[in-house]
């Protein structure tokens, strides 16, 4: 459960994912992540957390670099997408980071936005993908962001507390992305 000021959210961590579920679990149990900040937010897109600097950052101090000294393999799922709610890894940008492996800290939930399938079938030409029927819908009626589908690994879901990546999302923020008041997380094992 990730607990903030905002509400809490219920994380359930897919099996399909091992190695990204594995090492989130084991940071859950050591309390790696209580007191970080969810620092970089941008409304109809995602809410990232997981920096350890950001556990001690001054305010307006630019985050999002920070991690532990390895990475993750990717692991993508067809089955698994960036729907509202998903849990996925960050990770660097692709030319720093071929093989697209993840950060072992960060993290981030999408919030995203609906699309159309006019929106959807010009982002298959532009990617050069194409987005399953059952992920459309789920694109079109819940919200998503399919752009990001098969670049980073899906890991897990918010099954509790939709709603509070909606307000996290939503509060002001600078030229950074950073929320200007602090948003910090706590995150705890509800088995």
């Amino acid at each position: 459960m990730v607990t903030t000021a905002y509400g809490s959210m219920v994380l359930t961590l897919y099996n399909k994912t091992p190695l990204h579920r594995d090492n989130f679990v084991s940071l859950v149990k050591k309390h790696f992540f209580d007191s970080l900040l969810f620092h970089r937010v941008i409304k109809d897109f995602m809410i990232q957390g997981g920096d350890p600097e950001s556990r001690h950052a001054k305010q307006g101090q630019q985050l999002g670099e920070g991690s532990l000294k390895y990475t993750i393999p990717a692991e993508f799922d067809t089955a698994l997408f960036h729907k509202k709610g998903a849990v996925a890894a960050a990770r660097e940008v692709d030319a720093d980071n071929p093989q697209k492996r993840s950060s072992s800290t960060q993290f981030y939930i999408v919030e995203g936005k609906t699309f159309t399938d006019a929106e959807m079938d010009n982002m298959e030409d532009k990617l050069k993908t194409k987005i399953p029927e059952n992920h459309r819908r789920v694109y079109r009626t819940i919200g998503g962001t399919p752009f990001l589908d098969m670049n980073y690994t899906v890991f897990g879901e918010v099954t509790s507390g939709l709603d509070v990546i909606d307000k996290i999302a939503s509060v002001p923020k600078d030229d950074n992305d950073r929320p200007l008041q602090n948003i910090p997380m706590k995150i705890t094992m509800l088995k």
